[in-house]
């Protein structure tokens, strides 16, 4: 079975709009890690790496459309 723990919501949604001022959209609107690195908890984020972002960068190359000047 999953982590039974689950979140305290009533304190993440205190520190969240009380704590970082923000509005009950812009609370809901985030993911719990982006959060966490909010209110200053980034210690399960590790950095991305150059090997990481030449991956992503592979994956997802730039496009000239015609948007583009």
């Amino acid at each position: 079975m999953g982590d039974t723990r689950g979140f305290d919501w009533a304190a993440l949604m205190r520190a969240g709009l009380r704590g970082l001022g923000l509005t009950p959209d812009q609370f809901w609107a985030l993911t719990p890690a982006e959060l966490l690195v909010l209110l200053g908890d980034s210690k399960g984020t590790a950095p991305m790496g150059r090997a990481r972002l030449e991956e992503l960068a592979a994956a997802y190359p730039d496009r000239k459309g015609t948007d583009d000047k």
